[in-house]
């Protein structure tokens, strides 16, 4: 078992928190929503011993502060804090796997800075713009962000669930989770505390991002769609595979449903890593 060196880094507006653990070619972990580093513990226990894994907390969500009061974020802030990130940790390209909104952030990063990365790794990415009922999408997200301006976030984070997950969605697959770790429990505490700055400032302008189809088609990195066996057919789901006819990528199904990262992270993990190796 590898220790853990907890670090910072100071980038415009904003301190990240984040943490490397394990030796080997970097493995950036970039992770979406209102959640933060720990969502991917039961992935850094498996890929430390073949990768070094970066995880950090997105800006202004947990340990990663905001210099000023919140502002309505921009993916291309998000993505150069992971363009620095990479620039502290290591100038060879590395490996780097985004799920949900962090999948969003891999997409500008390459987009932006091919260079940095060798092969990316997208997990159901929220690109709702792909879709052929985008305009519902816009007027959904913009529903859940009036539900929280009037009734406050846990209606409108209810609200949020609901829509993206859909309602043909098929049950969710038993997780392998157990009985929650300490350390599980304070992330939850934390994620509940970042979920209005999600709401408020995250949302939006993330859910109306298009990549950037020409600049990562003409990118030398290698991405992969990863799409879960439990979540077919839902919406998010969805949105992952029209990236992938998009841009010309290759899909792969994961364990799981959207969260199968953390409710089956064994399974999970020997699937990215056997992505990762028919990259190299």
């Amino acid at each position: 078992m590898h220790s853990t060196n907890v670090k910072n880094l100071e980038v415009p507006g904003a301190k990240l928190h984040y943490e490397v653990t394990g030796e080997g070619p970097v493995l950036l972990l970039i992770c979406g929503g209102p959640t933060d580093a720990a969502i991917y513990a039961g992935l850094v226990g498996t890929l430390s011993e073949n990768y070094t894994v970066v995880s950090y907390d997105p800006r202004g969500n947990s340990r990663s502060s905001l210099d000023g009061t919140p502002q309505e974020q921009q993916i291309e802030a998000h993505s150069d804090d992971a363009h620095r990130l990479l620039a502290a940790v290591t100038d060879e390209p590395a490996y780097v796997f985004g799920s949900s909104g962090g999948a969003l952030v891999g997409l500008d990063l390459v987009a932006r800075h091919p260079e940095q990365v060798k092969s990316l790794v997208v997990h159901e990415p929220p690109v709702m713009e792909l879709l052929p009922d985008s305009d519902r999408w816009r007027e959904h997200f913009q529903d859940v962000y009036d539900t929280y301006q009037a009734a406050g976030v846990g209606p409108a984070m209810q609200k949020f669930i609901a829509g993206v997950e859909g309602e043909d969605a098929p049950p969710p697959a038993p997780p392998e989770m157990g009985t929650p770790s300490p350390e599980m429990m304070e992330m939850m505490g934390r994620m509940a505390a970042n979920a209005e700055f999600f709401v408020g400032n995250v949302m939006l302008p993330f859910s109306r991002f298009t990549p950037d189809a020409e600049a990562l088609k003409s990118a030398p990195t290698r991405i992969v769609c990863a799409a879960g066996e439990a979540s077919k057919g839902q919406p998010v789901q969805q949105a992952g595979l029209a990236l992938a006819d998009s841009i010309g990528a290759e899909a792969v199904d994961f364990p799981g449903d959207h969260q199968g990262f953390l409710t089956h992270s064994a399974p999970f993990a020997e699937q990215l890593r056997k992505v990762l190796a028919a990259g190299q």
